[in-house]
Parts: C-alpha cells; structure tokens; sequence
C-alpha cells in the first residue's frame, strides 16, 4: 500500500456471496485502485446495518432488502443507503431436516424438485400436525427484512401455507443455522451458501430447493454505501465498483475457481473448506446424505449474466414483499424510493462497459414458479394475485 491510498473498513458476513469483495480485497484489485480495504466480518446482519448507518463502516456486504428498509426507514433509524454493485443473485437454499423431507415426501404428489409440488406437501404436512395437535414446524431465516424470508414465504403461500398463521419463522444469523438444525430448535432453514451444503455434508439437513428453483433470478447481496457518502466520495466508490467488477470477472473465470475457493476458505474469511466452496461456485451441489448431486448454472451469480448490474426491478420486488407481508405500506413514493436503492446508473458510471441484460433472462426480471408475470410499476397488481397476505 502507498502512503496516499484510501483506506476503508468493510463489513461482511461469512457467506459465499461476498466472494466478489474478499476476492477484491485478497487478491489485490482494490489496491490497484489505490484502495487499502480492512474487511471485517461480523455475524448477524443487524451488526452489519448498524455499524454502516451510524459511519463505523465506509461500504458493507448487505443483504439487498436491508438497504431498501434502511432507505425507507422500516423497523429503525432511517438511513438512505444505495447499491451500486450487486455481489451476487441467487445463492440460497431451503434445508430441511430429514424427518421433516421425509414426512413431505411421504404425501407429495409429483416431482418434489417442483417447487409447487413440495409446497402443496407442505400444506399437508402442516395440516395432518396441526389435526393431532402437534407444535408449528419452525423454519429459520436470517432477519426480518431478508431475502430468505421473502423467498420462504413466496414459496410456502403458493401452495397454500400462511407463513404468519401455520408455521413459525424465526430469526437466526446465518453462521448458526446448522447448529440450530442440528440441536432440532429449528426443522428447517433458508439461508446463503455455504451454510445449506455444512448441514447435508453433517448428515442433519436435507436441500429442498435452491432459489434459483423458485425464482430465477433474485437479487440476494449487494456492496451497500450510505447515500450520503457515495456524494461527497464519487471518485472513491467509482474505484470501489471497478475492483469488484475485475474481481466477479476473476471469479466467474473457471480456471481461478480453485484460488478463489482457497482465498474464502481462510479462517477470517467464510471458514469452510475450499471443497464446499468450489462446489458453491460451480453450482454442483451434494443436496442430500447419500450424496446425491443437484446442478444448477444459476445457483449463484457473482458476475456473469448481468448479475452486477444493480436491477431496480428487483428493489421493486422485494418492496412489493415488504408490502405483502404488512412490513411497509404502499405507496408510489415508497416504491420510488426503493428502486432508487438499486443505482445502475452509479454502475455504468464507474465502469466502460454495460452489464445489462442477457439472453435468457425472463421477461419480468424475476421468473418466479408461482403467478403472475411481476410488473415492476405495477405493485398493487402483484398483491392482488396473492390470497396469502397481510
């Protein structure tokens, strides 16, 4: 490092969707932008939010609807973040114990990789417990305002199952789902990557569902900076996008994927073998005991694909869940806010080349496996499609 680089702290949590900033950090492509990064991981996404808004971080690895409901000023202090880089879309899974796959399986009616047939199991799972007055199963997720809890209940209310009235969701950080599962507080969880894959590799969890089965493409992670401090540090964030872009660019290269796995494997990093990482990477993941192997090119997306590209449909999606489930109220103005988390514009201006759309990318952005086609302008026609809602 030279004496006039710019120093910044980071925040991450220890999930392989923050493989873009470590990889920028590690491997030098923030120091070749004049950027001396101390990354600090932390353990729940609360820590995260906090230490960003009030200044104790300069950028952190988020999840996206933290960004959105700190910018709205939903369940705390409000605080104005944008997005000006996407670390990663896709990324979680559904694990559930084997005795709760084994008791959906036991009444599922089809092919339970379709997400509408394991929900409908699900339905009737929680139905048959409740007759002989057994407790909620208790699924996990990693916070209030989090994908993993969008993504459970999208799932479990298309076929059927009110999240609020027939289960119970429960809020854990993501590095102590296994141990949750593992001590039965917990049936089952939905949580990021490489957490999924400790459980089934333990023999205490079983992968129900990627995402990517259940919406194609879903925003999960992205590089979060106050508003406030990507205006007065324009030149700053500009060289902070450029190193995470070099650095998705390496990632997605298959010929660096084993360097990339040895990089997150370190202690201070993710802290998982680089075996389960690289299988992460390559979306080649052992979803069960017995070794059963499920491939998905979509399983996560730190670069390719457009997934750089801050999409502000996807800010309007996740708003619309915020909406759903009597987390926000509806407005055009909390709408606009929220899509003007997702900044392609601080993306494009930072970077030559546009990371926009791709051949095969659904039509509406998402490609959910349940409803209707999502109209980013048009929320309160997506609510209307739901019986399940607050």
């Amino acid at each position: 490092m030279s004496a006039g680089d710019t120093r910044l702290r980071i925040g991450f949590i220890p999930l392989c969707d923050a493989t873009a900033l470590i990889v920028a950090v590690d491997r030098g492509f923030a120091a070749a932008e004049g950027l001396d990064i101390e990354l600090v991981r932390e353990v729940s996404w609360s820590n995260v939010r906090d230490k960003l808004n009030i200044g104790l971080f300069d950028a952190a690895h988020l999840i996206a609807p933290v960004a959105i409901a700190s910018s709205l000023g939903l369940g705390h202090v409000k605080v104005p973040i944008v997005a000006p880089f996407g670390l990663g879309l896709n990324g979680n899974a559904i694990t559930v114990s084997p005795a709760l796959y084994a008791a959906i399986a036991a009444v599922a009616e089809g092919n339970l990789v379709d997400p509408m047939v394991s929900a409908r199991a699900l339905a009737r799972v929680v139905a048959d417990r409740k007759a002989t007055g057994e407790e909620p199963l208790i699924f996990g997720m990693t916070f209030p305002f989090s994908t993993h809890n969008y993504h459970l209940r999208f799932w479990m209310a298309a076929g059927g199952v009110d999240p609020d009235e027939d289960v119970r969701l429960v809020v854990l950080p993501p590095p102590y789902m296994v141990d949750s599962l593992a001590n039965k507080h917990v049936d089952a969880f939905c949580v990021g990557a490489p957490w999924n894959s400790i459980a089934v590799d333990l023999g205490i969890g079983i992968i129900l569902h990627f995402v990517s089965e259940v919406l194609v493409r879903a925003a999960e992670k992205v590089l979060g900076v106050r508003a406030r401090w990507a205006e007065e540090n324009p030149d700053v964030l500009a060289r902070l996008v450029r190193a995470h872009r070099r650095a998705a660019t390496f990632v997605e290269d298959h010929g660096n994927r084993d360097e990339v796995a040895a990089i997150l494997a370190a202690p201070n990093r993710i802290g998982v073998t680089p075996e389960v990482i690289r299988r992460t990477l390559d979306g080649r993941m052992k979803i069960a005991p017995d070794g059963t192997v499920r491939t998905d090119e979509q399983y996560l997306l730190v670069g390719r694909n457009g997934a750089a590209r801050p999409d502000p449909a996807q800010a309007a999606w996740l708003y619309a869940q915020m909406v759903r489930w009597g987390q926000a109220p509806l407005s055009a103005e909390l709408l606009a806010a929220a899509k003007a988390v997702f900044r392609p514009d601080l993306f494009d201006a930072a970077l030559t080349a546009d990371d926009g759309k791709f051949s095969g990318q659904p039509a509406d952005g998402i490609g959910a496996f349940a409803g209707p086609a999502f109209d980013a302008n048009d929320i309160e026609g997506h609510l209307a499609a739901w019986t399940i809602k607050r």
